[in-house]
């Protein structure tokens, strides 16, 4: 995969850990449309030279198996022009019907040759152009799950830590509320006067 591909994935994760999450939710995020529709644009157009090439293969396979046919109509005719030159010559005719059928047959195994070697490569070329297509998309995928996980337990480590500080809070509060009492009964009993201030 190319670097700039991988700085555009690199980009979108970081987009997605920025993102907030809903309001009362721990698993859903608000995402703004513009910017990650920008993000996915710019990696659809950094797809590599390679792959739009495998797709102009793919698109032209029509072209390139009329290019093939036209060789071997080519292989053919020449051929039949060769015959003909054989057949011509009254002295070796025997000899050139043996040589123009071998000809012939050989021009057409050859154009056979051509549109099925011509087949399969546009074949794979299509095939390997899917599957890096799903690899990539995959990858993708994985980082953005890996994102959404890593930002849930961000949210619940920080829900978990500020019930801890609440539990602190609550507890030194409560130490604090037996001493007034303390104070108040002292008073309430006489056992404290202006005089012992």
């Amino acid at each position: 995969m190319s670097s700039k591909i991988e700085q555009l994935i690199d980009e979108i994760e970081e987009f997605i850990d920025s993102c907030k999450f809903q309001p009362l939710s721990s698993t859903k995020i608000i995402v703004n449309k513009e910017e990650i529709d920008e993000l996915l644009r710019e990696l659809r157009m950094r797809t590599p030279e390679e792959i739009k090439r495998y797709q102009k293969i793919i698109s032209n396979k029509e072209a390139i198996l009329e290019d093939a046919k036209n060789k071997a109509e080519a292989l053919i005719n020449e051929a039949t022009v060769h015959t003909n030159q054989l057949i011509n010559e009254h002295e070796i005719m025997q000899q050139a019907y043996a040589q123009a059928n071998e000809v012939v047959t050989l021009a057409t195994r050859q154009a056979q040759e051509i549109l099925d070697t011509a087949t399969i490569e546009a074949n794979n070329v299509r095939t390997a152009a899917m599957q890096y297509m799903d690899d990539m998309l995959a990858h993708l995928e994985n980082i953005i799950v890996s994102s959404t996980n890593s930002a849930i337990n961000n949210y619940e480590n920080l829900v978990s830590n500020m019930n801890h500080y609440k539990d602190i809070i609550q507890s030194n509060r409560n130490e604090l509320h037996p001493v007034e009492e303390l104070v108040e009964e002292y008073v309430e009993e006489g056992s404290y006067s202006e005089e012992d201030a």
